[in-house]
């Protein structure tokens, strides 16, 4: 890929490790690593600071992989852009700054799969939200939504690279749930409700 290439993987890996979540809730009175589940994610920033908080980590965190994404493409076309926005998301998910310790990163993979295919992203954001709704499980709804995206790219036959990509984003995003799915397994996973009234 190249030099320039190697700069926009790293930058997009920074970008990626940009804290939504700790500045929303540090700013409504609360550390989402160490409050509720743990997790600073949007998720959990809902249950501990409510709904305007867990949007705005929601969309902050998606827009780190959408601008990654965004800006790759137009550097060096979409094969590029899916790798930046990987990036992004490794960056969320084993952040530098903190140690490695970072969210889901469902969020960040969401704003990745918006630029790289909207009309895939779009029904799975409403199959979240439908799946949220019915099991009142944030991360079910997240493995579902994560899960699909590399069998909608295959059922479009898309480029190898882009199977392989989308594939490596669900891997990781899946790989970073594995505690949810124990929980889960167990009937111990917590409800996506709020912690305290906003």
């Amino acid at each position: 890929m190249g030099v320039g290439a190697g700069g926009l993987l790293a930058l997009s890996y920074l970008l990626g490790t940009f804290p939504t979540a700790l500045i929303v809730a540090r700013l409504a009175g609360h550390d989402p690593t160490k409050e509720g589940s743990g997790n600073p994610g949007a998720s959990n920033v809902y249950r501990l600071a409510g709904t305007k908080a867990g949007v705005a980590v929601f969309l902050g965190d998606a827009a780190k992989g959408a601008a990654a994404t965004g800006i790759g493409r137009a550097v060096g076309g979409p094969q590029l852009g899916l790798a930046c926005g990987v990036a992004a998301v490794l960056g969320h998910v084993f952040p530098v700054f903190r140690r490695f310790r970072g969210g889901r990163g469902v969020a960040t993979a969401a704003g990745t799969v918006a630029v790289t295919e909207p009309l895939v992203a779009a029904p799975l954001v409403g199959a979240w939200l439908g799946i949220a709704k019915v099991t009142g499980k944030a991360s079910a709804a997240s493995l579902v939504a994560i899960g699909a995206t590399p069998v909608a790219v295959l059922a479009l036959d898309r480029p190898g690279w882009e199977k392989a990509g989308m594939g490596a984003l669900a891997a990781l995003v899946v790989a970073r749930h594995a505690g949810n799915l124990v929980r889960l397994a167990r009937g111990d996973e917590p409800d996506l409700e709020r912690v305290e009234a906003a």
